[in-house]
Parts: C-alpha cells; structure tokens; sequence
C-alpha cells in the first residue's frame, strides 16, 4: 500500500538539511531503485522552485511500504529525523486515484 510521509522542518532547517541531505537522498534513491517510490521533495519556504536562504518548510514523500508501521519505522529512521530537520513527521495511508 501507498502511505504518505509529511514532514514539518524545525525554524532555521537550512544548515541541518544540506548537511543530513546526502544520506537522506540516498534513502530515497534505493526506494526508487526498489520501484517503491511514488515521488517524494521539500516545501520551498517562499514561493519559488530555489528558495535560496529561506529554506525549506517541509518534505513530502508519498512510497509504498508493506504496512503503517514499516512506513513509520522508515520514517524514524530519515537522516533529517535524527539530524533534527523536522519537528514533526505525519505518516499516513496514501489512495492514488490520478493520474
């Protein structure tokens, strides 16, 4: 089943986040090698694709895990979780309908 990841940054993420962002990324990418990953990128803090010093406000990784608790489990275990990045990380089922 599909299951939705929703991360909240901490204030002032930045610095956390590039320096954690090379071991989360390749989180991501064996999900995506596995053929589990639906998509998954960060919330620019500002409206724009390049947020520059603004940041990030957020995550979102939406992947497919065998239950609820293999999703959080993964999700405990993201670089940005335990680099301090998120103040808080919502998983939940996830129903593709489109495309």
């Amino acid at each position: 089943m599909l299951y939705a990841i929703i991360s909240e940054d901490v204030a002032d993420s930045l610095d956390r986040r590039m320096a954690a962002r090379p071991d989360h990324l390749a989180r991501l990418e064996k999900l995506r090698d596995e053929g589990r990953l639906i998509l998954a990128g960060p919330h620019p803090a500002i409206d724009a694709e390049t947020p520059g010093d603004a940041g990030f406000s957020g995550s979102l990784v939406v992947a497919e895990f065998d239950d609820l608790e293999s999703a959080q489990s993964w999700a405990d275990a993201d670089p940005f979780v335990i680099a301090g990045v998120y103040s808080k990380v919502t998983v939940k089922p996830f129903k593709k309908v489109l495309p």
